[in-house]
């Protein structure tokens, strides 16, 4: 006899607890394929000051009945009604369920819900499966010159957009 297992619940930050498991678990994933610069440190350690504050959201997917965390994204705010997907994560032990896919969806349904018009994320060539998750949602590839800003993170080297 096998059991689903309850749905993972996706819902806005809302806490300081919320805060501190979004920086883990990008913490974990930076610092093991790439290095935590200054700038993820400064958006990762005051997400409702960096994010919110400024008409974004983090999104933060958690196990049934307030249980951990297990993933995250921000949607950062720009002019012109354009959002960043940025910083999703899914905790180690979490992949392989759906997580990542789920916080895409959510990020999507949230950015239009906040009057977004387009989306863009970067990503990088080592995280081919994310990169799959996002072509599966409708995101296509762009130049650098497709950009809301010039001095976009240089391990960057996957540019989508999704309008």
């Amino acid at each position: 006899m096998s059991y689903a297992s309850a749905p993972i619940e996706v819902s806005s930050i809302a806490s300081q607890s919320d805060a501190d498991a979004f920086y883990t678990l990008n913490e974990e994933w930076i610092s093991r394929l790439f290095t935590l610069q200054d700038e993820d440190r400064a958006v990762l350690g005051d997400p409702f000051g960096r994010i919110v504050a400024t008409g974004g959201d983090v999104l933060v997917a958690r196990e049934p009945d307030g249980g951990a965390a297990v993933g995250c994204v921000a949607l950062l705010a720009y002019p012109d009604d354009v959002f960043e997907l940025a910083k999703m994560a899914v905790a180690p032990a979490a992949q392989g369920r759906g997580i990542g896919r789920l916080l895409i969806a959510a990020a999507i349904d949230r950015a239009r819900a906040l009057g977004g018009t387009r989306l863009f994320l970067g990503t990088n060539t080592k995280l081919a499966p994310a990169i799959h998750l996002y072509e599966e949602a409708g995101f296509v590839r762009i130049a650098r010159d497709r950009l809301p800003v010039s001095d976009y993170y240089a391990r960057a080297d996957v540019l989508m957009e999704l309008t």
